[in-house]
């Protein structure tokens, strides 16, 4: 079985590489999407949402700054890099069901250090 870190890891290299297969596999049917835009629930509803996130982008590109594991998520800071333009930096709180599936991703917009 792997671990939640394991599993976070996963999801984040399938989203950069646009694998709407393994993310799916990784989603639990009860699978709930929040960010700063929209809120969405269930498996189909999350995969509609994750594909429209996919065909409005050529390249993406996720390096992990922080990880941080509990018993029940983990927060994954994040930066990335949207048609090796657009940068945004993000927490992504994954929460689990008691399978291991990805039962919530709740994503926070940030800021990076750099000074504006």
């Amino acid at each position: 079985m792997n671990s939640r870190r394991e599993t976070c890891l996963r999801y984040l290299q399938a989203y950069a590489a646009k694998d709407l297969a393994t993310i799916e596999a990784l989603f639990a049917p009860e699978v709930a999407l929040r960010d700063w835009k929209i809120r969405v629930c269930g498996r189909a509803a999350a995969l509609a949402e994750t594909r429209r996130n996919f065909e409005s982008v050529e390249h993406l590109a996720i390096e992990v700054l922080h990880l941080h594991e509990s018993s029940q998520a983990v927060a994954a800071e994040l930066r990335i890099l949207i048609n090796g333009t657009q940068e945004l930096f993000v927490v992504d709180v994954i929460g689990f069901d008691a399978q291991g599936r990805i039962d919530a991703i709740r994503a926070y917009l940030g800021r990076g250090d750099a000074e504006a």
